[in-house]
């Protein structure tokens, strides 16, 4: 599923906190974005609409049903689709090309691609 930035924002409230009223939601993006109430109340209908969110009674309690994990993927994806037209090593080509990693960063990488092969 695609996900907006905005709708992130809510599912990072969710990822970090857990289960939260849409109330505190609202207050917490209020405090950090100047959102109103009534936008934050739009963005978590849109998430509960995509499945991103569930909604338990009483108190409006809101709850992730993606993880963190699940919409970082989807995100990595699409955007490997998008811009490096499938093919993740050009992603990694791309990020290597323009950062200087240091050897604990480095052995991470070298570490992954071993787990992997």
């Amino acid at each position: 599923m695609k996900l907006f930035d905005s709708e992130l924002m809510i599912l990072n409230i969710l990822w970090e906190k857990g289960a939260t009223t849409a109330k505190e939601i609202a207050q917490t993006l209020a405090k950090q974005i100047g959102w109103s109430k009534t936008t934050t109340y739009t963005v978590i209908k849109k998430c509960i609409d995509k499945g991103a969110v569930g909604r338990e009674e009483p108190g409006f309690v809101c709850h992730a049903l993606v993880t963190k994990e699940q919409a970082q993927e989807t995100e990595t994806t699409m955007l490997i689709n998008k811009m490096f037209g499938g093919m993740p090593d050009q992603l990694v080509a791309s990020v290597l090309g323009h950062e200087k990693l240091s050897q604990e960063e480095i052995q991470r990488l070298k570490d992954l691609i071993e787990k992997l092969s």
